[in-house]
């Protein structure tokens, strides 16, 4: 095997206990199968198309989750727990500036016709304006909900 997984003692423990108790991700626990099946520290692990089809998952499943053992440096939960982002995919819109307009014209007077701004008039009034990026309506009411600010 190009990758070899060693489990200690108390990595083992650690994954029988995520198999048998309480309640966690499916994806999970077949991580965590897969790290016991494939440990040489209790012998030789069996072929992996053997591994593969008692498990019910690829034979690339069994090579990925041991390429992600020896990049986490051995972590046994770091591999088997769902890997978390750095960045979202996409930045926000919304910045701090972008808050504080949408905020200034939100409690500014509502135009003539109007007796209060509403979150789709808002939404118009910000595609008319030229610094803040468009938004829709309901991200619109999501940074005004955030700051606390009711629309009278």
């Amino acid at each position: 095997m190009k990758r070899p997984v060693r489990l200690s003692a108390r990595d083992r423990e650690a994954l029988i206990r995520l198999i048998t108790t309480g309640v966690h991700p499916a994806s999970s626990i077949r991580r965590a199968q897969v790290l016991l099946d494939l440990d040489t520290s209790v012998g030789e692990p069996d072929p992996k198309e053997v591994i593969a089809a008692r498990l019910g998952v690829s034979g690339e499943m069994l090579r990925l989750v041991a390429k992600r053992f020896t990049e986490t440096g051995g972590d046994a939960l770091a591999t088997v727990s769902r890997k978390k982002r750095d960045l979202p995919p996409v930045p926000s819109p919304v910045t701090g500036e972008v808050e504080a307009r949408l905020i200034a014209l939100a409690c500014s007077q509502p135009p003539a016709g109007h007796a209060r701004w509403s979150l789709r008039l808002l939404e118009k009034h910000v595609e008319l304006t030229e610094d803040i990026p468009n938004l829709d309506h309901s991200t619109i009411g999501r940074v005004l909900k955030k700051r606390n600010c009711v629309l009278i």
